[in-house]
């Protein structure tokens, strides 16, 4: 009686082949020749293609895939071990340029105090006795110790105590994309570091992404090694405050990005069909159809299949669910991967 089902089953579609599935291989992967998925129907090919076209119009929203691929990329371990100073504030002094706004205060001489005096775009001050100063470059410690100085050498004023802080930043800025709440470009306020960042942009928006955060940087700046690279960092321990490494400090120029997560899809018998991102590091096959809601009523669940691209190869996955859910074989449960399709076909018995 087997056979004769076997029969049957070799003169209808691929689509159901798979309930001949020889009793104990629970998953079965072929190559899928020829420009057609053999054995899906005109419906599940439509919609695989546009979940197709839909992965590739969100693949490089901003134009950074090239850019990432081709720039030298650190995990943020490798970047650390390369510039150990580069998380330590210490060595990360702010220096001022143009457009920023300071306020000066000549302890004892307030009619030399000066507050909200705007740096010009070329990088100088006018200030009172000395004249026109450039500050371009100079930390708040330094413009204080030359203001200092110039009173001195000027014989205006011996030994001046100054104190100098920013009040308004505006010549440093960073740049925030992807699946942040509020996109763009802000001011670099000091010291910040990716969470302050992350913090301006409105926060992640987790229904886009939010598993990886990379810092596109350029070293050297205006120098003849100028040069940029990319900086990866995990953003699940350092959102939950474990992981105090990783939030790094920005320079000026910074751009991070927190790409939007790839989707997997679930299309046929299922309680809610769709499009899902991908943001756990690992998700089975089982607890993406939970994740849709299980199966409904109707489903051929030991025909499930995954439609993948691996390596430009397009290959379906034929898994018998049941003997992973019933019979204590997790252990062969498939991982899914971002761009997986998962066909969920109706029983007919």
């Amino acid at each position: 009686m087997k056979c004769s089902w076997c029969a049957l089953f070799a003169m209808i579609p691929i689509f159901f082949l798979s309930a001949c599935v020889p009793t104990g291989e629970v998953v079965r992967v072929r190559q899928v020749s020829g420009s057609q998925l053999e054995g899906l129907g005109e419906t599940e090919l439509a919609q695989i293609a546009e979940f197709k076209d839909a992965q590739k119009s969100r693949k490089d929203e901003h134009g950074l895939v090239n850019v990432i691929r081709g720039t030298t990329n650190y995990t943020l371990v490798e970047y650390i071990a390369h510039n150990p100073d580069a998380n330590n504030p210490t060595s990360q002094d702010f220096s001022v340029g143009g457009y920023d706004v300071l306020d000066i205060v000549v302890y004892e001489e307030p009619d030399l105090s000066r507050e909200k005096v705007r740096i010009s775009a070329d990088g100088y001050v006018s200030f009172p006795l000395i004249g026109r100063i450039r500050l371009e470059g100079l930390t708040t410690s330094e413009i204080g110790e030359l203001i200092s100085r110039k009173l001195a050498e000027g014989q205006f004023l011996i030994d001046a105590h100054v104190s100098v802080t920013v009040r308004e930043y505006k010549s440093k800025k960073f740049m925030v994309l992807g699946s942040v709440k509020l996109p763009g470009t802000y001011p670099l306020q000091g010291k910040e570091r990716v969470l302050d960042a992350i913090s301006r942009a409105g926060g992640i928006d987790f229904e886009q992404g939010g598993k990886e955060a990379m810092v596109i940087r350029t070293e050297a700046p205006g120098t003849d090694h100028e040069e940029k690279i990319v900086v990866r960092i995990e953003l699940s321990e350092l959102l939950k405050g474990g992981d105090q490494i990783s939030n790094l400090l920005l320079w000026n120029k910074d751009l991070l990005y927190i790409p939007k997560a790839e989707n997997f899809y679930i299309i046929g018998q299922v309680q809610k069909p769709g499009s899902y991102p991908y943001l756990e590091k690992q998700i089975t096959l089982v607890e993406a159809i939970g994740k849709a809601s299980g199966f409904t009523q109707i489903a051929a669940r030991n025909r499930t299949r995954i439609v993948r691209v691996e390596d430009g190869v397009e290959k379906i996955i034929e898994v018998h669910v049941d003997e992973i859910t019933r019979e204590g074989k997790k252990g062969q449960d498939v991982l899914i991967r971002p761009g997986d399709v998962i066909v969920v076909p109706e029983s007919f018995f």
